[in-house]
């Protein structure tokens, strides 16, 4: 291994707010770990989701690629949930990433030994993915405990709580690898996604007396009704809701303590950098919301749901103490873990993301740096700029503007009083869309393609 070639290790959380955190400034969350990673290194104030949803904002870190570029737009339908020769017909065809380059297939092509741990949820969950060395996927979202894994595609039943598993495994990774190559890492924790309830009692207990103050105590989502997690009964005990989603993220943080001592012990630590992110954000009773993009009907994109944790760390080799504030996503993070490596994958066609390493290498800016930034969820498609954020809803709408100065909290649409701001937020959609969406693939036939779940989204309202 060369100084060239350094290690990298991502840890991705799915359903992680980025408000979730110490360091990004909640003053009851425990998270010593996540905390020590951006004080000594990077934190990206403004990062997003490519999509407020699980597989679409994985595959996009995976692909580099926006959804409508490679075709997954909502959760996918595990196959271990299909029941009926019905269930499978009906999903015949579901999409996934295989046939597309992914980072791991690139980084395995450039000499690294990569390995995932946890959830992957890109489909072909059962089977290592091409590019992995070691394989040991979580099977479907299950509760916080005991569950079955994919080890190299041989599946196993294992009792204990998700988060520990997958830090055992991928501390196992760590151990066995070939140490005569640099490797990559993927630790996929699920901790936090619902349901938010049996975590450690001796985590959970510690935060039941919270008073929680860092969540606005919003009126509810004045654009949808509520959907999903969000009529469960989380909205309706509250209190132990946030005590179990404040313990689960302490749990992870601790896994994450536990991979960095691993990495210090095997004196490797100095030439790894560990980045940790979320696969899209998290509202916990903020608008009345329990849950992400899909908690409403319709769809929303609110600031909860498409703000992301990112945090870059590497001892000596960042220009440390950063706080960034451009805006930044996965795509963009896909582009820069590939330049960090010093790899240049062949590929065609036209990639969203930009690398931005020289922000938290050099400490510099880099000229032409997007100032909007684009999300997309099936059919529903936004456009936020520093001030202000449009979301359109193809074919019928409701869209909507919000004035994000005026108005963070998304509680009033002023399309009618701004139509400037409506013009040139929609000619910026259109314009990346143009370049990017594969006429196929694009999220705006989504009803035309196979189905991805028996649950989508956009099929609310008709079926």
């Amino acid at each position: 291994m060369t100084q060239d070639q350094p290690n990298i290790l991502v840890i991705m959380t799915d359903d992680h707010g980025q408000w979730a955190s110490g360091c990004y400034g909640n003053r009851e969350l425990r998270t010593p770990a996540m905390d020590y990673l951006a004080a000594s290194g990077v934190r990206m104030a403004n990062a997003f989701t490519p999509s407020p949803v699980c597989s679409p904002a994985r595959a996009s870190f995976f692909s580099g690629l926006f959804p409508s570029q490679h075709g997954i737009h909502d959760w996918l339908w595990y196959e271990a949930n299909i029941r009926t020769d019905e269930q499978r017909q009906a999903l015949e065809g579901q999409p996934s990433l295989h046939g597309q380059s992914t980072l791991p297939q690139s980084l395995a092509e450039a000499g690294y030994t990569c390995g995932l741990s946890g959830k992957w949820h890109c489909g072909g969950d059962d089977q290592p993915q091409p590019g992995f060395d070691y394989w040991y996927s979580l099977r479907a979202n299950q509760p916080p405990r005991d569950g079955q894994y994919s080890n190299q595609g041989k599946l196993v039943a294992l009792r204990g709580y998700h988060t520990d598993i997958i830090t055992e495994q991928a501390v196992n990774f760590l151990r066995v690898r070939d140490r005569d190559k640099p490797f990559f890492l993927f630790t996929g924790y699920i901790g936090t996604h619902s349901p938010w309830r049996d975590h450690p009692e001796r985590l959970a207990d510690s935060y039941r007396e919270c008073h929680f103050d860092d969540i606005p105590r919003d009126t509810t989502y004045p654009y949808g009704r509520l959907a999903g997690e969000s009529t469960h009964n989380s909205r309706l005990n509250r209190r132990e809701a946030l005590a179990q989603y404040y313990a689960s993220v302490s749990h992870i943080d601790e896994g994450i303590g536990r991979l960095l001592d691993e990495l210090e012990a095997q004196c490797v630590r100095e030439n790894t950098l560990v980045v940790y992110t979320s696969d899209h954000g998290l509202n916990c009773s903020h608008h009345g919301v329990w849950g992400k993009g899909n908690g409403t009907r319709p769809l929303n994109m609110l600031e909860e749901s498409i703000r992301v944790p990112m945090i870059f760390n590497h001892p000596g080799r960042l220009f440390a103490g950063q706080v960034r504030a451009e805006m930044v996503d996965h795509c963009d993070l896909h582009e820069t873990l590939l330049d960090y490596a010093g790899v240049q994958p062949q590929r065609s066609g036209p990639y969203p993301g930009r690398s931005f390493k020289p922000m938290f290498t050099e400490g510099r800016g880099l000229p032409d740096w997007k100032n909007t930034q684009v999300c997309e969820y099936g059919s529903v498609r936004m456009a936020r700029s520093t001030t202000h954020k449009l979301v359109l809803r193809d074919p019928d709408g409701p869209n909507h503007l919000f004035d994000l100065t005026a108005d963070p909290r998304e509680t009033r649409s002023v399309c009618a009083e701004q139509p400037e701001q409506v013009d040139a937020l929609t000619a910026h959609l259109e314009s990346f869309f143009d370049t990017h969406a594969d006429p196929v693939k694009n999220g705006l036939r989504v009803r035309e393609l196979p189905r991805h779940n028996f649950h989508e989204a956009w099929r609310d309202e008709s079926e």
